[in-house]
C-alpha cells in the first residue's frame, strides 16, 4: 500500500473516532438535559431525581449549578458525578420525569412492578445540598425563568398574590353599635400599664378609706340624731348672759366628801373623790332652781332663735381639778347644761366672780357667800329643805323678802334703835319717797327684763317665770313705800304677801319657790322646816349667820 493510502487510512479513522466521541457527547448533554436515565423493559428510559429522606428533590452542586449568565456552564465530568449520584426513591417519593418520560401517576406503578436497582454511592461533595423543590402541578419539569432570572420570578409571584388580593371580596368587620362604645377610662382599665395599675390600686384605697370614713360617720350621725341629749344649745356670751354661779356644794350633795376633809384631811379627800369618779352625786339644794333656769332658757330659744339674753350657769368651786371627772359625770347624768367650770383648787373663788361677770352667786359656805356681799356681788348661802315636796318644772318660781333683801336695811335700823311705833311713823312720813335698793335687786331686775319678752310674745299667762315678795311688813301701816318703791324702779311683781310679822312657812308651802331669799335666820328655819329651799342674804345690821 502506497504512502498516500495510510494518509488516507488514517485519516478516515480519526474522523470516525471523531464522530463516535462527537455522538457520545451529545449523548451526555441529552442525558444531563432530561436527568439521568435508567434502563427499563424494551427501550423506555426514565428519569430520577435525587431526593432527601423527607421526599424533597435535592439538587448537587448548589453553588455550582448556573443561577444567571455571569456562571459558567458545567462541564461533562460534573455531569457524571451529577448522574452517578443520583439515587432511585422509593415509591411513596415524588419524582420528576423529562417530557418524553412517563407521567407522575403512572410512574410509580411502573416502578413498583419492577426491583429496584442496588443505589449508587453518593459522592463526597463539599458544597452544601439543594434546597427542596415544590412539584409541579402538571408533573412537567419546572421553568427555566426560575433558573434564569429568579428576581423577576419572585415578582411575579408577589404581582399574582396582590392580584388575587384585589380580587377578593373586601371583608367586613363587625362594628360596635354605639350604645357598646367605651369611654377612654373604660378602654384604659382593659389595657392597664403598670403604673395604670398601682394608680388604680391607691385609688381604690382610697375610695375603700372613704367608703369606711363615710360608713362610721353616717352611724354616728345616726346614732346623735338617736340621742336627744345631742341637740345641745351653745351658752350664750357672758357679756349678754345672765350668769348663776353656783358652788358644787349648793349643786350637789357632797356631806360624805365634806365630813371627810374635815376629819382626815385634802389627800384623804382627794382619794376618796377620784376612787368614785364614777359614782353619781345626788342632788342638792340649788339643784331643782338650776332646773327651772334651763326651762326658762328652752322658751326663750322658741320664741326667739337668736336670743342671747339668758340664763348662763357656771360651777364655782374650791375643789381641785381632779375632782372635776365627778362633777362632770353628774353634771352630765342628770342633763343639766353646764359649760362653764372654775376649779380653783382650794384657793378661795370669789376673786373669780367678778370675771365671770356673775350676777348670782350661790353657795353652801356662808364665809365665802358673806366676801362676795362685800364684793358687791349678790350672794346667798342655800339651805336644803327638811322635806321633799312637789316642785313645779314648767315655771321658775322665785320669792323674795323686802327689808335688806330686795331694798336696804334702812327701816331694820329704825326698828332696831326706836321700836315698831317709830318704824310705822317713819314709813308714813316718808312714804313716797323710795328705798334704797337691796342686794337681790339686780336679780330681780334681771326677772323682770325677761318676763317683758314673754309679754311681747302675749305670753303673760303662760310665762315660765313668777316673782313674789313675802314680807313681815304691814300693808296698811308700811306696805305702800314698798310698792311705790318698785313702781319707782320700773319693776313689776307678780304676787305681793305681807304677813304683819306671822311665819312666813306655810305661806312658802303654798307658793312652792324654787328658792326663798331672808335676810334673818329664824325666818330660813322656819322655812326650812315646811320643805322649801331657802337662801339666806347676810346683809344688814342684826340678820347674820356664822356655821
Amino acid at each position: 500500500m502506497s504512502q498516500t493510502s495510510l494518509k488516507q487510512k488514517k485519516k478516515n479513522e480519526s474522523g470516525t473516532k471523531y464522530s463516535k466521541d462527537n455522538l457520545e457527547t451529545e449523548r451526555r448533554r441529552d442525558s444531563e438535559k432530561s436527568g439521568a436515565r435508567l434502563s427499563t423493559q424494551g427501550s423506555q428510559e426514565i428519569s430520577v431525581p435525587k431526593t432527601d429522606s423527607r421526599g424533597y428533590l435535592v439538587r448537587n452542586q448548589w453553588s455550582r449549578t448556573s443561577r444567571s449568565a455571569s456562571i459558567r456552564a458545567p462541564s461533562v465530568d460534573e455531569n457524571r458525578s451529577k448522574t452517578a449520584s443520583l439515587k432511585l426513591p422509593n415509591s411513596s417519593t415524588t419524582s420528576r420525569t423529562s417530557s418524553t418520560s412517563l407521567s407522575q401517576q403512572e410512574l410509580p406503578q411502573q416502578l413498583s412492578a419492577q426491583p429496584s436497582p442496588p443505589t449508587p454511592p453518593m459522592s463526597l461533595d463539599p458544597s452544601p445540598p439543594t434546597p427542596p423543590e415544590t412539584q409541579p402541578k402538571n408533573g412537567s419539569r419546572r421553568s427555566s425563568k426560575m433558573h434564569e432570572n429568579p428576581e423577576a420570578w419572585a415578582h411575579g409571584i408577589v404581582r399574582d398574590v396582590r392580584d388575587s388580593w384585589d380580587t377578593q371580596q373586601p371583608r367586613e368587620y363587625q362594628r360596635t353599635p354605639p350604645t357598646e362604645w367605651k369611654s377612654y377610662a373604660q378602654r384604659r382599665a382593659l389595657y392597664p400599664t403598670q403604673e395604670d395599675r398601682d394608680c388604680v390600686t391607691d385609688m381604690l384605697r382610697k375610695r375603700e378609706e372613704e367608703d369606711d370614713d363615710e360608713a362610721y360617720w353616717s352611724s354616728v350621725k345616726m346614732l346623735y340624731e338617736k340621742t336627744p341629749s345631742c341637740s345641745r344649745p351653745r351658752p350664750p356670751k357672758p357679756k349678754h348672759a345672765i350668769t348663776i354661779a353656783v358652788s358644787s356644794r349648793a349643786l350637789f350633795n357632797m356631806v360624805d366628801g365634806r365630813k371627810i376633809y374635815e376629819e382626815e384631811g385634802l389627800e384623804k379627800y382627794m382619794e376618796y373623790q377620784l376612787t368614785n369618779e364614777n359614782v353619781i352625786l345626788t342632788p342638792g339644794p340649788a339643784f331643782r332652781f338650776v332646773k327651772a333656769l334651763q326651762h326658762v332658757n328652752c322658751r326663750l330659744r322658741e320664741l326667739y332663735p337668736d336670743e342671747q339674753d339668758l340664763f348662763d350657769i357656771v360651777l364655782m368651786t374650791n375643789n381641785h381639778a381632779q375632782v372635776g371627772v365627778r362633777l362632770i359625770n353628774s353634771v352630765n347624768h342628770y342633763g343639766l347644761l353646764i359649760d362653764r367650770f372654775c376649779l380653783t383648787g382650794g384657793k378661795s373663788p370669789i376673786g373669780y366672780l367678778k370675771a365671770y361677770l356673775t350676777n348670782l352667786y350661790l353657795s353652801a359656805d356662808s364665809e365665802k357667800v358673806q366676801e362676795a356681799i362685800q364684793e358687791g356681788i349678790a350672794s346667798a348661802t342655800m339651805f336644803d329643805g327638811a322635806k321633799d315636796i312637789a316642785y313645779c318644772d314648767t315655771q321658775l318660781r322665785v320669792a323674795f323678802d323686802g327689808d335688806a333683801v330686795l331694798f336696804s336695811d334702812e327701816s331694820d335700823h329704825i326698828a332696831k334703835e326706836h321700836g315698831l311705833d317709830k318704824f310705822f311713823q317713819h314709813e308714813a312720813l316718808f312714804e313716797n319717797k323710795p328705798l334704797a335698793q337691796g342686794p337681790l335687786k339686780g336679780f330681780l331686775e334681771d326677772l323682770g327684763r325677761l318676763q317683758k319678752k314673754f309679754y311681747a310674745k302675749d305670753e303673760r299667762l303662760l310665762c315660765p317665770i313668777r316673782t313674789y315678795l313675802v314680807t313681815a311688813r304691814s300693808a296698811a301701816s308700811s306696805g305702800a313705800r314698798v310698792l311705790k318703791t318698785l313702781r319707782r324702779w320700773g319693776l313689776e311683781i307678780d304676787e305681793a304677801l305681807f304677813l304683819a310679822g306671822a311665819p312666813k312657812g306655810p305661806i312658802l308651802v303654798k307658793i312652792r319657790p324654787h328658792i326663798f331669799f331672808d335676810d334673818q335666820m329664824f325666818h330660813i328655819q322656819g322655812a326650812q322646816k315646811f320643805g322649801t329651799v331657802t337662801a339666806h342674804v347676810p346683809y344688814g345690821i342684826s340678820q347674820k349667820m356664822n356655821t
